[in-house]
């Protein structure tokens, strides 16, 4: 019996019983069908305040690392510096004590709507970027020149390409598992049916080598598919024992954790939630959208922690039991894209809000670790 289902047997007991009232959707991060009713709240949430063995206490008050961002989307820890992706402007800066400096600007990025300069990831003295140009989605990899306060790019080359863009759903996290493989989470760009396209890029998570080479163990011979059926994923990381995690947006009614096993469906769009519908994998939890909008996470210590959007709030979720979380944060810093481990150890929270009317100013926020 997989991880998997001994975790989604221990979950459906506790949400299975709520009801899959509708939720109202969301705006930029998050779409509905056009002429959707109003959907109405759900009359039980899961739980989210319970205290659990191996959960973080992030009880204390957050500082600032850095402020004055635009639109920041990712961070990428490069020894004892770190980086961060602007998804509007398609800058990379590297953070130099309390203030940022520009790295380069991402060759050929097209911002629109929830697409532009996405997600980071640092491996082998090489910059990847998920970024979305007037064609596509791609990876790119540019080496990083330099020492660490004065950081540059080289010249940039595809590693991926072809993955579906549209203003919305442009998937856009990506980070190294522990295989050494490069991970990739596309949304549906939306186009629902192409995330059960196994042939489609859409709705999906993808794995390649660091050269952009298809790994021969990958469940589809030839693909670079290693699960399917997803809506926008947004975040993705590994527990100690080398599970992996990924953080998804539903439509109207679930936003999910999922477990993700190789060439496993996922659902969208014919199932949203916990559903027990045979030929998916069900979430190991999920959130009402007005709580969630799940986008970066981190695993660390037998939590997964979770940055969200409109839920305006960190989450903790235990491993041992994704049922009961533990929330922090909520509505204090408003909406939160991505979180990570900093390269001193504590966990640096990424806000979102300029790319909302009125939003001036973005940060990074650090938020000592402690056990609970």
């Amino acid at each position: 019996m997989t991880t998997a289902t001994l975790l989604l047997r221990a979950t459906a007991a506790t949400v299975g019983a709520f009801a899959l009232a509708a939720l109202a959707g969301c705006t930029a991060d998050r779409q509905t069908g056009a002429g959707a009713p109003a959907p109405a709240p759900s009359s039980v949430a899961p739980p989210t305040s319970t205290s659990t063995s191996g959960a973080l206490d992030l009880g204390t008050p957050p500082t600032r690392v850095v402020g004055g961002l635009t639109t920041p989307w990712s961070v990428a820890v490069v020894g004892e510096s770190a980086l961060v992706s602007q998804r509007d402007t398609g800058e990379v800066l590297e953070i130099v004590g309390d203030a940022t400096r520009v790295v380069g600007e991402v060759p050929g990025v097209a911002p629109r709507g929830e697409g532009g300069l996405l997600g980071i990831a640092v491996r082998d003295g090489y910059l990847y970027a998920y970024a979305t140009t007037t064609d596509d989605n791609r990876v790119l990899r540019l080496p990083l020149e330099g020492e660490p306060g004065s950081l540059r790019l080289g010249a940039d080359e595809i590693v991926l390409g072809g993955i579906p863009s549209a203003n919305i759903h442009n998937g856009g996290r990506i980070a190294f598992g522990p295989d050494g493989m490069l991970y990739v989470t596309a949304g549906d760009a939306a186009d629902p049916d192409a995330a059960q396209d196994p042939d489609a890029l859409g709705g999906k998570i993808l794995r390649v080598t660091p050269a952009g080479e298809i790994p021969a163990d990958n469940p589809f011979p030839g693909s670079p598919v290693w699960s399917l059926g997803h809506r926008n994923p947004q975040g993705i990381g590994w527990d100690a024992a080398g599970t992996m995690y990924a953080s998804e947006f539903g439509q109207d009614t679930w936003d999910e954790l999922n477990i993700i096993e190789p060439g496993a469906n996922y659902g969208w769009p014919e199932v949203e939630g916990i559903d027990g519908r045979e030929g998916f994998v069900d979430p190991v939890q999920q959130w009402a959208p007005a709580d969630a909008s799940p986008s970066g996470l981190a695993v660390v210590d037998g939590s997964v922690v979770i940055a969200n959007l409109r839920g305006q709030r960190l989450r903790v979720v235990p491993t041992a039991d994704p049922s009961s979380a533990q929330e922090y944060f909520v509505g204090e810093f408003g909406r939160l894209r991505d979180v990570v481990v900093s390269p001193g150890g504590d966990l640096w929270v990424v806000t979102s809000d300029t790319d909302r009317a009125g939003g001036s100013d973005d940060e990074i926020l650090r938020v000592p670790l402690a056990p609970a």
